[in-house]
């Protein structure tokens, strides 16, 4: 294997430590899920193309999915695609009316990333990559360089808010002809959505719309239309932690998201967007959960239902909409450690830190502790293996055989997922009933 460079190998395992995903080296620790990677590839050569994609991958909470999110990243930047990646949270939602979404599409874009930029911040890049092009070209036809962008940025007014979107870039232009940095700034601060007022944006910019909360879908489709434009092959949209949708209180704010969700679900599959591809990741009671998952508005319910076919027949459908990700076994599990073991060794097999076995009565050790759990939802399994390598590392005198007996380890559960209601423990269906109840709707409580 080859050798693995001292600044990969701290952030793999201060990643893997933390229980997060490592955003460089996944290429030393990936195991297992060759099918679900082959979907997504198809996917992402679709998008290529000129088609459009729709993935939600599903997983239990610790089960790899902002992993395989990760990983899907890292494929598609290497075919040329541009990323941009967010996690969902309270404050950052697909659709609201208080300034959740367009927080939502100001992290996106922070998180753009290229292949020549894969931790992001890459906009300005993007942007000038663009104007070079236009340059050369402009260079080679002898014709003015405004107007050759003004006609290749001529098909985004089609779009909503493409003819403003459209000008900001001929300003990007004009600032770069002047060299006026005051400028790019104005240009760059309006196509990462940080304007808050449309009478600050027209001051500065001379542009009537901005990124809101009612448009950001609007906006990605238009910045993948541009990015096309620039030169790249597509547009990958990640979404992570779709959970906390599942979790709004509010029936109306979860309904006016999963309408968003539908709208882009609808797009896609019937061809209206090009070189697009949204993946979202979730876990099993954000889809299926009857009364506050996507199965709660029929509309999506009926879209993304299971094949009865493949379920007959007991086979996985690789090409739904909805990805379950199956689970890793015991031996892609213990893959999996001598991966790690790999990355602490930095490739080099006489640094080993632990023998073969001791993996083996790790693994044993889990088994007892939490049963199949280790290899469903193996993050604290992890975690817990890079502890002790860690320890190891610095104390070499230690034995294994004694650490291992000692390390306790539990089973991956999701604590906002559950209520304590009066000293009991509601399960996530009854959780999900109590919180029905305290919905903040106010037609709810309306009396006369």
């Amino acid at each position: 294997m080859a050798n693995i460079r001292p600044r990969e190998r701290a952030a793999i395992i201060q990643s893997l430590r933390a229980g997060v995903t490592p955003r460089a080296g996944l290429e030393y620790i990936q195991v297992g899920r060759v099918n679900e990677v082959k979907a997504l590839i198809e996917d992402i050569d679709n998008i290529i193309q000129g088609g459009s994609a729709f993935r939600m991958v599903i997983g239990d909470f610790g089960a790899g999915k902002s992993f395989f999110l990760q990983l899907i990243r890292y494929i598609a930047l290497e075919k040329g695609l541009v990323v941009i990646n967010a996690d969902l949270s309270p404050d950052r939602r697909i659709f609201a009316s208080s300034g959740q979404a367009r927080s939502l599409y100001k992290e996106l874009t922070r998180n753009l990333a290229t292949r020549a930029h894969p931790e992001g911040n890459a906009m300005v890049p993007l942007v000038e990559k663009f104007i070079t092009e236009q340059r050369r070209i402009a260079d080679e036809t002898g014709r003015d360089v405004e107007q050759v962008i003004k006609e290749k940025l001529s098909s985004l007014s089609e779009l909503v808010d493409g003819y403003d979107f459209a000008q900001v870039i001929a300003k990007y232009w004009q600032a770069y002809n002047e060299g006026n940095e005051e400028l790019k700034g104005c240009v760059i601060r309006y196509l990462r959505g940080e304007y808050t007022t449309k009478a600050d944006a027209r001051k500065d910019l001379g542009v009537r719309a901005i990124v809101e909360d009612s448009n950001v879908y609007d906006h990605i489709k238009l910045l993948s239309r541009f990015i096309t434009q620039a030169g790249y092959k597509g547009l990958l949209v990640n979404l992570d932690e779709m959970v906390n949708l599942y979790k709004l209180p509010s029936q109306r704010a979860r309904t006016s998201n999963y309408e968003q969700l539908l709208r882009i679900l609808n797009d896609c599959l019937q061809g209206s967007a090009q070189n697009i591809g949204f993946m979202f990741g979730g876990t099993p009671e954000f889809l299926m959960d009857q009364r506050k998952g996507l199965y709660s508005y029929e509309a999506l319910h009926s879209r993304l239902a299971e094949n009865t076919f493949a379920k007959v027949a007991n086979v996985v459908d690789y090409r739904s909409p909805i990805l379950m990700l199956q689970n890793l076994s015991p031996e892609e599990i213990f893959v999996l450690l001598c991966n790690i073991r790999n990355v602490f060794a930095s490739g080099k097999s006489e640094n080993y830190l632990l023998p073969d076995e001791a993996l083996k009565a790790f693994l044993v050790h889990c088994s007892k502790n939490i049963g199949d759990a280790y290899f469903r939802t193996p993050r604290n399994t992890i975690k817990a293996f890079v502890d002790l390598l860690s320890v190891i590392e610095q104390n070499p005198d230690l034995s294994w055989q004694a650490l291992i007996g000692s390390i306790k380890i539990e089973s991956e559960t999701d604590t906002s997922l559950v209520t304590i209601v009066k000293g009991q423990t509601l399960s996530s269906d009854e959780n999900s009933s109590s919180q029905d109840d305290e919905d903040d709707d106010d037609l709810t409580s309306f009396t006369l």
